[in-house]
């Protein structure tokens, strides 16, 4: 079974920034794509930004040029650093990957969701 588990919400006044990182863990066979999603109260479920494999990107217009999405294939994890941060950036942000827990079949995975709020 293949979990992930994210870390490095919490609260942070407008302007500054958090990082946040997304380990998975379990019994796979390798990890495609990943990508964090965010989901504000009241709103629907929206990507982020993703990262392939081979680390590229793509990036929601509303973060580009203030969030950065990398990932470490060692380690199995994905970041997503936050500078800039305004406060209607405030949400839970889940963490997604596309899972081979073996070669044949793909797996969408999601994390338990870290809150990030944004005071102004």
């Amino acid at each position: 079974q293949v979990q992930l588990v994210e870390s490095g919400g919490g609260l942070v006044q407008a302007g500054g920034s958090l990082r946040l990182s997304c380990a998975a863990s379990g019994s796979f066979f390798s990890i495609n794509a990943m990508g964090w999603y965010r989901q504000a109260p009241g709103k629907q479920r929206e990507l982020v930004a993703g990262i392939t494999q081979g680390g590229s990107t793509n990036y929601a217009d509303f973060v580009k040029g203030r969030f950065t999405i990398s990932r470490d294939n060692a380690k199995n994890t994905v970041y997503l650093q936050m500078n800039s941060l305004k406060p209607e950036d405030t949400a839970v942000y889940y963490c997604n990957a596309d899972v081979k827990p073996v070669p044949e079949e793909y797996l969408e995975v999601w994390g338990r969701g870290t809150l990030v709020t944004v005071s102004s």
